[in-house]
């Protein structure tokens, strides 16, 4: 009963993530963070994406929330990096695809 609950757990999760990347703006900030190989700031991806700050921030919550992104606090300024263990789990290769 465990194995079936831990693979049910396992799917739940994928979803999750699979929903997350269900966005065209998500994806985006993905392929951009991957593409710099360095985290950035809030403030730095939204003026590349040309996306207001609520709708940005909507979106980290999303990715963060799913596991893919991790963000740092420093001061005022939040900073985002992909959670690339996540992906490799999940999602083996996706991040050489974009």
């Amino acid at each position: 009963m465990k194995i079936k609950q831990v693979n049910v757990d396992q799917d739940e999760y994928r979803v999750k993530i699979l929903k997350a990347l269900a966005d065209e703006g998500r994806l985006k900030i993905v392929s951009m963070l991957y593409a710099k190989h360095r985290e950035l700031s809030c403030g730095e991806i939204g003026e590349n994406l040309e996306l207001n700050k609520s709708t940005v921030s909507y979106h980290f919550k999303t990715l963060r929330e799913a596991g893919l992104t991790t963000t740092r606090r420093v001061a005022q300024n939040k900073f985002v990096s992909l959670n690339e263990e996540v992906f490799n789990e999940f999602l083996p290769g996706f991040l050489d695809s974009l």
